[in-house]
């Protein structure tokens, strides 16, 4: 039962490397550029709370020279006069204006920083932000005081409209009716690519994004333009970028420590950071009770030189580590209802263990040819282990009681023995590099990039189940069946190539268009992809407090592996990519409102999900039907409204709902008809997509005591209703069990020794502490029981029961979180 499939295609990744190279010389070469000994200006901009901002105008008062800050926040203006009046400005802040005096012959440093057009009400700081694109800002310094299970920034994304999640263990999520893989994630336009074996949140290392490195973060749940990539679902476009002021920043608690050092030269900077999370006492507190042991570690490093004022280098390198050891001692589960409660006892002998180990370096070339237009050559190589293996037998004993009461008598339904056996290699290699072309002109923006890529994949599966219902012997013995037999080494190697164009361009003060084009191929489907994308935003009367959002556009997913195999292990070499086009429209409106400035916004969109492949979701397992193929819909709207209620606290609250099915192409079943009558042939039309979840609610609600205002207190509140659900191995029409609802509380409160309001504050702090603060956190404060996924058995009259897997109960943790003092 051993097969091998192999599909090569070095011949296409080879005239695609030449083809970049020829285009690069070509265009490098293109340009005379001659350094001249000139007086030049160059900076970076931030909001008052340091965040970077792209797209600020930076014009010399009574001159043709005028620029924009780009995507990092930097603006050069190259030649200037040795006297200006330099005039910032951007829709949302306030305009500043600067009269400077030059040094000649030399370049001058001018950074900036623009305070948003605010409402002063009781005194109460206002941070007003606008993003003009599908995109939300998200302010990391608000993840140090959110209480995590994970420990990963990613889970503050599942408080955004239009995302889903179910797994406090985990850090992945489901947007809009996607799945996991269907979400973007960019580090100064680098796209990061993360493991691909996790099946259950508690294997789960830290998520990628570091947010004590990050300068910002945008998320946009759709309708996102073509200079993002070939994904259906999301996008997490994060910067890391040139750091203030030397920082060094701590922090620890029961479930892990992370250290931040950023450090500023005059023309370079280097950021790193050091992360380590522990989650064996979260984890002893589930209904397997055993011996865990966890390790996950995140190490990163940024390094970017100013070789010359028009030529930059940036380095970045990122290695992760998570292992988790299991020894399963004994599971007590109970469940049902109140008139009839049904037990599952196991007793284990074995050992399970996941290893996940992804390392990847980033080099990325810049260079100015003017104040308006750049070129940018980023190159990537990530490389990922993965390891999966599990040697373990349960005996188990299945129960029936009538009623909860200790004296309730009880039938036996079953008893048995389960043998799991899994020895798994996962081997992922992917080097890409892109060419990208900016060019700045008075009323638009014009962008454009070709990437090539190529992915070496090599798997190795073997895994096999063994029951035996008289739970008294071992294997190898007659009395064990065996089934989902599974033994399959796949190797593939992929060539793609993908380029875009893309215009941002204002046709009025009011009204901006962003249009562009992405083309997509690969060689593993011999698929051209084309995806037309528009997006568009008014705002009424140039008001800054009402934006119109509309957008359209096609969006293509070609298959990475995943999608390629099959449940029995192999790959389906007919495979196709997946299509959709997606309709969005949006409201943002601030006004004055319980006594703070608020924001109220709202999505409507609808997806036409044309050609899909379908998937069943285990835990956190996606296993694609690849040789299937279905067609769908997902709609919905996004309600959010935010604002400060205490000073310098945000509070958001956001509800959501969605309605995804799909279709599955020449997919029926059979009834057997009663004796002398004919069978009865079922097509089962549109089915619940694993990820229709139909509510969602989420309340991020922060607050200050009034007697006391350094102490606050943090409550993250989740709902999200059932998800479908079927045993493993079955067909997508059999999935009509459900997942309950989620429903979860988490409450956090803190404290800040060196908080400007104090009334007191220790010599010692005010000394060395730029910040001190003290957390004390209740994961899951309500103690519900919400479940990942089931674990199904049969009893003696072959009756099949879901007996749920509980995900983590009521826990307490203690964070300290120190920043230092440098000056």
């Amino acid at each position: 039962m051993n097969r091998s499939g192999i599909f090569c295609h070095y011949d296409f990744y080879r005239a695609a490397r030449v083809r970049c190279c020829f285009l690069i010389f070509t265009f490098l070469t293109s340009f005379n550029v001659l350094g001249q000994d000139v007086s030049s200006i160059r900076g970076t901009v931030r909001s008052s709370k340091g965040e970077i901002l792209s797209g600020v105008t930076v014009q010399v008062k009574g001159s043709k020279y005028i620029t924009q800050t780009d995507r990092e926040g930097v603006y050069l203006i190259n030649p200037v006069p040795l006297n200006i009046t330099l005039s910032f400005s951007r829709l949302g802040y306030k305009t500043i204006t600067l009269e400077l005096g030059l040094l000649a012959s030399r370049e001058n440093v001018q950074d900036v920083e623009l305070n948003p057009e605010v409402q002063s009400l009781d005194e109460i700081n206002i941070t007003e932000k606008f993003s003009g694109s599908n995109f939300k800002i998200m302010e990391t310094e608000k993840f140090s005081a959110y209480p995590s299970t994970s420990g990963s920034f990613e889970s503050l994304i599942k408080n955004m409209p239009g995302v889903s999640a179910n797994n406090e263990l985990s850090s992945q999520y489901s947007v809009r009716g996607g799945n996991f893989d269907e979400n973007l994630l960019y580090l100064n336009d680098i796209e990061i690519f993360r493991p691909l074996s996790v099946s259950k949140g508690q294997q789960e290392s830290l998520g990628f994004v570091n947010p004590d490195m990050a300068t910002s973060v945008r998320f946009s749940a759709g309708g996102f333009e073509a200079r993002y990539g070939d994904k259906l679902s999301s996008v997490l476009d994060v910067r890391y970028s040139r750091p203030d002021s030397l920082s060094l920043e701590a922090s620890a608690s029961f479930l892990g420590t992370s250290v931040t050092l950023k450090v500023p030269f005059k023309s370079s900077y280097i950021l790193a950071g050091v992360r380590n999370k522990k989650n064996q006492d979260l984890l002893e507190r589930q209904n397997l009770a055993g011996n865990y042991k966890s390790k996950f570690s995140d190490y990163q490093l940024l390094y970017k030189q100013d070789i010359t004022p028009r030529f930059n280098l940036s380095l970045f390198g990122n290695y992760n580590k998570g292992e988790l050891d299991v020894v399963p001692g004994q599971r007590e589960t109970e469940f049902g209802t109140s008139d009839e409660v049904l037990k599952l006892f196991v007793n284990y002998d074995g050992v399970e263990t996941t290893k996940f180990e992804s390392a990847m370096g980033a080099v990325t070339f810049a260079y100015n040819f003017s104040n308006t237009s750049s070129v940018k050559w980023i190159s990537s190589l990530t490389g990922i282990n993965e390891s999966e293996n599990t040697d373990l037998l349960g005996w188990y004993t299945f129960d029936e009681r009538a009623g909860l009461g200790p004296k309730k008598g009880g039938n036996r339904l079953g008893q048995g023995s389960q043998y799991d056996f899994v020895n798994n290699r996962l081997k992922t290699l992917v080097y890409n590099s892109e060419l990208r072309i900016y060019k700045q002109y008075r009323k638009s923006f014009l962008e454009m990039g070709v990437r090539v890529q190529r992915d070496r994949i090599r798997d190795k599966v073997e895994e096999y189940i063994g029951l035996d219902s008289t739970a008294y012997s071992r294997p190898p013995s007659a009395s064990w069946t065996y089934s989902d037999i599974i033994t399959e080494q796949n190797e593939i190697n992929i060539g793609r190539i993908n380029g875009f164009f893309q215009n941002t361009f204002s046709v009025s003060p009011y009204i901006t268009f962003a249009a562009g084009v992405r083309a997509n191929f690969n060689s593993f489907t011999d698929e051209l992809l084309i995806s037309p994308r528009l997006s568009f935003m008014y705002y009424p009367d140039n008001n800054d407090g009402l934006l119109l959002r509309f957008s359209a556009g096609a969006y293509s997913q070609a298959p990475y592996y995943r999608e390629l195999r099959n449940f029995n292990g192999s790959l389906n070499p007919n495979s196709r990519s997946q299509h959709s086009y997606q309709l969005l429209s949006g409201l943002d409106r601030k006004f004055d409102g319980l006594g703070t400035r608020l924001k109220f916004t709202s999505e409507i969109y609808y997806k036409f999900l044309t050609r899909l492949t379908p998937y069943k979701t285990e835990d956190l397992k996606v296993r694609y039907f690849s040789d299937q193929l279905s067609k769908g819909y997902a709609a919905g709207v996004d309600l959010s409204l935010s604002g400060n209620f205490a000073k310098e606290l945000e509070s958001t609250f956001r509800l959501s709902f969605m309605k995804t099915e799909e279709d599955i192409k020449d997919d029926w079943y059979i009834i057997p008809g009663a004796t002398g009558m004919p069978n009865t042939i079922i097509e089962p039309g549109y089915l619940r997509r694993p990820s229709d979840q139909r509510v969602n609610l989420g309340i991020l609600f922060q607050d200050r005591l009034l007697q006391n205002p350094t102490y606050k207190v943090h409550l993250n509140l989740l709902f999200a209703s059932s998800l479908p659900t079927g045993p493993p191995g079955s067909q997508r029409y059999e999935d009509v069990f459900k997942i309950p609802a989620y429903k979860r509380v988490d409450i956090g409160f803190s404290k800040d020794f060196a908080d400007p309001d104090s009334k007191r504050i220790a010599p010692f702090v005010k000394k060395y502490f730029q910040s001190l603060s003290a957390h004390a956190e209740i994961f899951n404060l309500l103690n519900n029981k919400n479940t990942a996924s089931y674990l199904w058995l049969k009893d003696v009259s072959t009756v099949q029961y879901a007996v749920p897997n509980y995900l983590t109960f009521r826990k307490f943790n203690f964070r300290i979180i120190a920043k230092l003092k440098t000056r």
